[in-house]
């Protein structure tokens, strides 16, 4: 009885190693949280709605719902082509003081006067940008993620604790976007006259 018993056990380890050693379907840690582009665009473009990025980086276009982006505009920063209206002279001697565009996509106040930037894929906005200056304008606040560069100036956040998943979703979203012609003024210091 005993050696039924001792020849089950054998037989089922035989087994267990058997299929223990059998080759097994190649499979990584990479594959099982690769995402698709697709469902990048999706987050990336998500995040963006919900950090209301277009707030300052869309044109307006005033509706009966009042001012909404201009989707024919969408994330192109401030228009080249549009001007600032002048600053009323009594705002110059306060402080604090901040004023917005009607369409906020640019800001003057004592840091100087900032203009929105284009977003979209555009060689005039990020189209020859890469993931890491991407990276380092949102997380580390440098002026087209350069190191060498001026930082990047109000209203314009920086998002240093955003995970790198979420920026990368966010510039596939951004590549993703219809590519806009537009060169916003570059930022102007401070000066008696902002």
């Amino acid at each position: 009885m005993k050696s039924i018993y001792y020849t089950m056990s054998m037989i089922a380890a035989l087994l267990l190693f058997q299929s223990c050693g059998e080759k097994v379907e190649n499979y990584s840690e990479s594959e099982e949280t690769a995402v698709s582009e697709e469902d990048l665009i999706k987050k990336g473009e998500y995040l963006v709605e919900n950090m209301g990025c277009a707030h300052c980086h869309s044109p307006k276009k005033l509706t009966e719902k009042g001012p909404v982006p201009d989707m024919d505009k969408w994330l192109m920063g401030f228009p080249a082509n549009d001007s600032l209206p002048p600053i009323p002279s009594e705002m110059m001697g306060s402080s604090p003081w901040v004023l917005m565009h009607p369409d906020l996509t640019a800001a003057i106040g004592p840091w100087g006067t900032s203009y929105a930037g284009n977003l979209t894929p555009d060689d005039s906005g990020i189209g020859s940008w890469t993931l890491e200056q991407f990276k380092k304008a949102i997380k580390q606040g440098k002026y087209k993620g350069m190191d060498n560069n001026r930082p990047m100036m109000p209203p314009m956040p920086v998002y240093s604790t955003l995970s790198d998943d979420d920026i990368t979703a966010i510039f596939t979203y951004l590549k993703s976007i219809k590519p806009i012609d537009n060169v916003p003024p570059s930022y102007r210091p401070p000066s008696p006259m902002n």
